[in-house]
């Protein structure tokens, strides 16, 4: 069983607790493809492991920026390898441009919405004939 729970972010640095009867094996961030950082493991109750990843100041800027937390057998300074498992995500949203992008996303979201709304009328009344 692996579940990782976040545990929010503090100062820079995302935590949480991994749930795992075996050491994990190396857990990087990576930003936009890019391994960004390394994670910190501590033993702590049986079957947990706590995780703790500086988030670079330098990845931050204006609008949305996500961050993955994967796990590899991969050497320190290595990039990802292929087939590193996704473990969490952490999506941080910034400055000004934020108002603007979340009307322009729930735009399209209602258009969208409208659209199947359509569809599925147009569904419905050929079913019936």
């Amino acid at each position: 069983m692996t579940e990782f729970v976040s545990l929010g972010l503090q100062g820079g640095v995302w935590q949480g607790v991994l749930y795992r009867d075996t050491r994990p094996g190396r857990l990087m961030l990576v930003h936009m493809g890019d391994c960004v950082a390394e994670a910190r493991m501590a033993a702590g109750a049986e079957g947990r492991w706590h995780v703790a990843v500086d988030i670079p100041s330098e990845r931050l800027s204006d609008g949305a920026q996500s961050f993955l937390l994967l796990e590899d057998a991969g050497a320190e300074g290595e990039p990802p390898r292929p087939g590193a498992r996704p473990l969490a995500s952490l999506t941080l949203v910034a400055g000004g441009i934020l108002e603007g992008d979340l009307h322009a996303e729930l735009g399209l979201m209602r258009a969208e919405l409208e659209l199947i709304k359509k569809e599925l009328r147009r569904l419905a009344t050929e079913r019936t004939v």
